[in-house]
Parts: C-alpha cells; structure tokens; sequence
C-alpha cells in the first residue's frame, strides 16, 4: 500500500519547508512571523487540494505564489493597522542566519545576506526562489504571475547588483585596485 496523504505532506514539508521559510522570510519582519506566513500558506494549500479533489502536496511553484499572497495580505494588513495606531515602524529583524547555518561565521556569507537584503523586493523574491528555492524560471514566472523572460532578466539583473556590490565592499575593506 502507498503512503497515506499525511506522509506525502510531512515528506514534502520535509523536502521543501527549508525553501518556502526562505521565502517567507523576504515577506515577514521576523523568522516567527515567516513561520506565521508559511503555515497559513499550508493551511490554504490543504484546503485548495482539498477543493480541488487532490489529497498529496501541491506543486512548489504554487506553495511559493502561495505564500507570496500571504504576504501581501500580511502587509496589508500591517499597514493598515499601523495607519490605525500610529505605531512604530517595524524594522526587518534578519539577525539569524537564513542561508546555511554553517556560515554564521563566515564573514563573506554576512556580507553577501547583506546585499542580498538590499535588492529590490522584486529582484531578491526571484533570487531566493532560484537560488535557495531551487525553482526553474518557468516555475518562478508561475509563481510571480510574470514571464519566463522577465525573471531570467531579474535574474540576471539581481546577480549584476550583487556581483558590483561585492565587489565595492571587497575593494573598500583591501583597498582599490585587487
């Protein structure tokens, strides 16, 4: 007999949590809300499959559009509120280490966070999905409801940055001329 439904999930938390936390983490202020965001993706995942008559895991391209729209609702939300309250901003706590807990230490995987940080939303989602997500470019337009093309060029585009601004702070920290 094949596996029940529950272990099809757990198989493919286990297989994909690391990535879609990755993810959440672009959308959410701290690693608890990402947390937040990912379990209200899965829950509305559960019942999409659920709706739709499937009972395994949905592809990874809609678990990522998925929490992307979790998301926005989240900052909607937040956004309102603070319009209610008036309250402080909250500022992004990416003080834990997101990309492999192995280089906490490594001062050039700091750095290299650091700039992956400063991109553009729109850059530093299709990074995350290709990179750490290890989405292709046909699953990441899926996702982002943009074309192949465009993130192949947002790609592209988030490795220039990166590249440039690694390359600025190398030379500032050893002097010009490397």
């Amino acid at each position: 007999m094949g596996t029940t439904t529950a272990q099809q999930w757990k198989n493919w938390m286990a297989e994909n949590g690391h990535r879609l936390l990755l993810f959440a983490r672009g959308w959410a202020p701290t690693r608890q809300d990402a947390e937040d965001l990912v379990q209200d993706a899965i829950v509305r995942l559960w019942n999409l499959q659920q709706d739709k008559g499937r009972t395994g895991p949905p592809d990874l391209p809609l678990a990522f559009s998925t929490i992307r729209f979790c998301g926005l609702n989240a900052h909607r939300s937040t956004k309102r509120r603070r319009r209610r309250e008036e309250s402080i901003i909250y500022l992004n706590d990416f003080e834990d280490v997101w990309l492999d807990p192995a280089l906490e230490e490594d001062e050039e995987a700091l750095l290299l966070r650091q700039a992956v940080q400063g991109l553009s939303d729109k850059l530093r989602e299709v990074v995350t999905m290709k990179v750490w997500g290890g989405l292709t470019f046909a699953q990441i337009s899926e996702a982002l409801a943009i074309s192949p093309n465009t993130a192949a060029s947002r790609y592209r585009y988030a490795l220039e940055q990166l590249a440039g601004e690694m390359r600025r702070v190398k030379e500032a920290r050893h002097g010009t001329g490397s």
